[in-house]
């Protein structure tokens, strides 16, 4: 490879690691929000939704709070889903 194309290649894979952070926080909250979705006809103004079933989706919610690193992101624990 050429200098130039060394230096594009590094270019690319800076960007690459420097997005890292951002990918991580996505994958988690499209994981999250997956799990919210699933429980989301709780909310109907028809069902009662007991105190766990409020704090699981409280603690999904709360979930990407004081996440700043990838190693943080990576050490997140889910919730236990509550028995139905």
């Amino acid at each position: 490879m050429t200098a130039e194309e060394i230096a594009v290649r590094q270019a690319e894979e800076q960007a690459w690691n420097d997005g890292a952070f951002d990918r991580a926080l996505e994958y988690l909250r499209f994981d999250r929000n997956n799990l919210l979705k699933e429980t989301d006809w709780l909310a109907n103004s028809d069902v009662t939704m007991s105190d766990e079933w409020k704090t699981y989706r409280q603690e999904l919610r709360d979930l990407t709070n004081g996440l700043d690193t990838v190693e943080k992101i990576k050490t997140v624990k889910f919730p236990t889903k509550p028995s139905e």
